[in-house]
């Protein structure tokens, strides 16, 4: 095999060499760490990698120690090493390494995703994306592995430049060059937009949940109709009586799905619940087009965290009016019926969401196309394959907290079985205050007692309902509570095969109803 002086050249494209194991091996002898073969990228008279050192990871650029340094290496942070016949640079600062690496590899910039079919994969901790990398290798869905939530990155103090630069140097040690989106997820303030648009986020999340009129199901007549006189109907640019000329009694075809045809009554409902929502939305989105440009982002709408489910009909109004105030998007999030809690597989009729589906989808193809989007979808398997058949591509689904429960895992499975404990007792003493914030129906009766179970058993724990729940919303107290996260962080760091093992096939199972051939 040639050498790796012998394969940096001027011009030389983007590419792994053609024998890693053999690079990485010698870059390894020139870093003294050791390297991950599917990281090795060379890129013109330098090549990038990661390597491994004292249980830390770094991103490391090398050149040949003869003649100019490349562009590539000069403007790489880390001081100058000498070491068979290479220059090497090593930095272990995430963001500064994160930043040098994206400004010569585009496929570490997050790009816009459009609609194809694709997996939202959230990671808590930083230290997930290789294991996602593995369980999204190979089924042609389009991840997007820098994925967090204004609510998330508060309780894990983590900032979105953050979650993208870990996201970046995970994709990076993990050899992937397939690109990968990023979600600013569930904003709800123009200051959430500009602080995750700061960050290079791709993709943003707006959540107008806080607008919803979850109480307009409930109305009796001549509410109803006062309520539908008050909405805002300058914001909304439009005035009540050209909303019910626009939608009531007018029949709508659908593609592949019943037609619709709404009653005055039922268009007064969807507006009075999701007018409101829908003029916040059009804020935020004109705010976001005017500070990123057209053509830069992309929007989803989510409207999945209220109480009560959005019927097809308002599925339909809610699209219409945003189309018709300018707004574009990519994918959009209904409530739909049943419970789509933490950590659990869904709660509910599947012939029931099997219908809801079907009508969903055939709104989003009708008036898109845009992507049927599917939160808190971590764990629903049985509803993987109804959503995938209702879809047909245009899906989108997000998991994030799964990942954390995958980590708990490997703790569980030998990795650290008494922090373990530790950290199944706390979620217990922790659970009635951090539940508040989440729907979630797990009973503290019914988890399993630590000092009760054999090592043997812990990883088991992780198959229970009431113990996920319990330890999945438990998240932010854990990792901001004594020294839980750096123990956590040293263990998955020890037995990171082990760690990346358990997420691909958590994970994979995922994404395999929604694989593209």
């Amino acid at each position: 095999m040639a050498s790796i002086s012998e394969l940096l050249k001027p011009g030389a494209p983007i590419a792994p060499p053609a024998d890693a194991q053999a690079a990485a091996a010698e870059l390894s002898a020139a870093c003294g760490g050791a390297v991950y073969p599917e990281s090795v990228t060379l890129c013109g008279e330098a090549v990038f990698f990661v390597s491994r050192q004292d249980g830390e990871h770094e991103a490391a650029v090398a050149c040949r120690a003869a003649g100019p340094e490349p562009a590539a290496f000069s403007e790489f942070p880390g001081n100058v090493e000498i070491a068979g016949g290479l220059h090497v640079r090593t930095s272990g600062n995430p963001r500064e390494a994160a930043a040098a690496l994206r400004a010569h590899l585009p496929f570490l910039r997050p790009k816009l995703i459009g609609l194809a079919t694709s997996l939202g994969l959230g990671d808590r901790l930083g230290l997930a994306t290789p294991g996602h990398v593995r369980a999204i290798r190979g089924t042609g869905l389009a991840p997007y592995f820098a994925q967090q939530s204004i609510r998330e990155m508060t309780r894990t103090k983590r900032t979105p430049q953050e979650v993208q630069d870990m996201a970046a140097l995970g994709a990076m040690q993990a050899g992937w060059r397939g690109g990968y989106g990023s979600d600013a997820d569930h904003l709800k303030t123009v200051q959430d937009i500009d602080y995750c648009l700061a960050a290079g986020f791709t993709m943003f999340t707006i959540d107008p949940g806080d607008h919803v009129d979850g109480a307009a199901d409930g109305l009796q007549p001549s509410s109803l109709a006062a309520a539908f006189r008050d909405l805002p109907w300058k914001a909304l640019e439009t005035s009540a009586g050209d909303c019910l000329s626009r939608y009531a009694g007018s029949p709508v075809s659908l593609d592949g799905a019943p037609g619709l045809e709404m009653s005055e009554a039922e268009v007064m409902r969807a507006a009075v619940k999701y007018g409101r929502a829908v003029a916040h939305v059009a804020v935020l989105y004109r705010h976001l087009s005017e500070k990123a440009g057209a053509g830069r982002f992309e929007l989803e709408v989510s409207v999945d965290e209220t109480d009560a489910p959005t019927s097809v009909a308002e599925h339909y109004y809610v699209a219409s009016e945003l189309a018709r105030l300018g707004v574009q998007w990519v994918s959009l999030a209904p409530r739909f019926v049943g419970r789509f809690e933490k950590g659990v597989d869904y709660i509910g009729d599947l012939a029931e969401l099997r219908t809801a589906l079907a009508g969903h989808a055939a709104v989003a193809r009708t008036l898109g196309p845009y992507k049927l989007s599917i939160h808190s979808g971590s764990d629903k398997f049985s509803v993987y394959p109804l959503a995938a058949e209702a879809a047909r591509g245009l899906v989108h689904v997000k998991t994030a907290g799964t990942s954390y429960l995958e980590a708990l895992r490997t703790l569980a499975s030998g990795a650290d079985c008494g922090l373990f404990r530790e950290i199944l007792k706390f979620a217990i003493e922790r659970y009635e205050e951090d539940k508040k914030s989440y729907h979630v129906s797990a009973q503290l009766g019914k988890v399993p007692r630590p000092e009760r179970l054999k090592d043997a058993e812990l990883a088991e724990v992780l198959e229970q309902f009431d113990a996920r729940q319990a330890l999945h919303v438990t998240f932010g107290s854990v990792l901001n509570t004594g020294s839980f996260k750096p123990r956590l962080v040293r263990a998955l760091a020890d037995n990171e095969e082990m760690h990346y093992g358990i997420l691909a096939r958590h994970l994979g199972r995922h994404a395999a109803p929604f694989a593209r051939k």
